[in-house]
């Protein structure tokens, strides 16, 4: 289903998510590119923010492209093979931003409570390891998901009431009782998802009482605005997730499930960006130092006198 079946609004909705998918897309492969290029910003913290731009990447292109081509060929169909496709890949990245984030916790956790071993715990073979960790219980938890649709999901010529092609709404259209599975569903979802924002809120206590103990309220404010892009990112990621279930629980209207959903696998992504860049000096420099090295013009060769330092007595 789409958001509106107004003709005179399908070219607005085309617009609009086609400048947030570029907006999300160029914002995080700004970020990728940024910190590569700086060798200040090759630490733990900057390696695990590529990839979670990565993730946000993939995350937002398993909706927003299709939902841009069924808008412009004005077609809201999708096979069977794709739409199990697109919800394995959802799960998949959208998982992984969470797992991402868990990690980020705990790097934020040995920085500020374990400052002087830092270099030595989070060193590059254990960075490597959590980051193929968080990808391979993302790939585990997707399959779940995939294995319980694959057993009870057998139907064409459906509706689903959301712009892509979401589990819970599956399981709804399945034509016999389905308790069983979305017992099971939701058990593996809530597990999944409580786990990593358990360790998020353990990694913050422990964080807070560290910085508490902190005498001077210059190094306090320090010591947390080190942790505050990551704070505001762990709060919109699960915030919408989580309303977007509560939500859909309470509420059986389509239109309020695809808006509530529209906050998470969309504007999450491309708020992100924004989050880290415009709050952190480092990568707000690194952005200007990419600029720069893109479109200022080259110093001129060895020599050749630089024309623009040439005075005339």
């Amino acid at each position: 289903m789409s958001f509106s079946d107004d003709p005179g609004l399908q070219p607005i909705l085309f617009g609009l998510f086609l400048s947030m998918y570029l907006v999300t897309v160029l914002g995080n492969l700004l970020i990728i590119l940024a910190v590569s290029s700086d060798s200040h910003l090759h630490t733990p913290m900057y390696f695990f923010l590529c990839n979670l731009s990565l993730a946000d990447i993939c995350f937002i292109s398993t909706t927003v492209p299709k939902m841009i081509v069924d808008i412009q060929t004005h077609s809201k169909e999708i096979i069977y093979v794709g739409c199990l496709t697109q919800m394995s890949f959802l799960i998949l990245f959208g998982y992984m931003d969470g797992m991402l984030l868990t990690v980020m916790a705990y790097d934020r956790f040995v920085a500020v409570c374990h400052p002087l071993h830092y270099s030595l715990i989070m060193n590059p073979r254990l960075c490597g390891l959590l980051v193929f960790l968080s990808f391979l219980v993302s790939l585990m938890d997707s399959q779940a998901h995939n294995f319980i649709a694959l057993q009870i999901i057998h139907f064409k010529d459906v509706a689903i009431s959301n712009f892509f092609c979401d589990p819970a709404q599956l399981l709804n259209l399945a034509c016999f009782n389905t308790f069983i599975n979305n017992i099971v569903m939701y058990f593996v979802g809530v597990i999944s998802g409580s786990l990593p924002f358990s360790g998020i809120c353990f990694s913050y206590y422990k964080i807070i009482f560290s910085i508490l103990r902190i005498p001077s309220p210059g190094g306090r404010w320090k010591a947390f605005s080190t942790c505050g892009s990551h704070l505001v990112a762990v709060c919109l990621f699960y915030g919408t997730a989580v309303g977007v279930y509560l939500g859909s629980a309470v509420s059986h209207s389509s239109g309020n499930t695809a808006v509530a959903s529209l906050m998470y696998t969309v504007v999450t992504p491309m708020l992100n960006p924004f989050i880290y860049s415009l709050r952190n000096k480092d990568m707000k420099r690194a952005v200007v130092t990419l600029g720069c090295n893109l479109y200022c013009p080259p110093p001129p060769p060895d020599g050749f006198p630089d024309k623009s330092v040439i005075s005339v007595t």
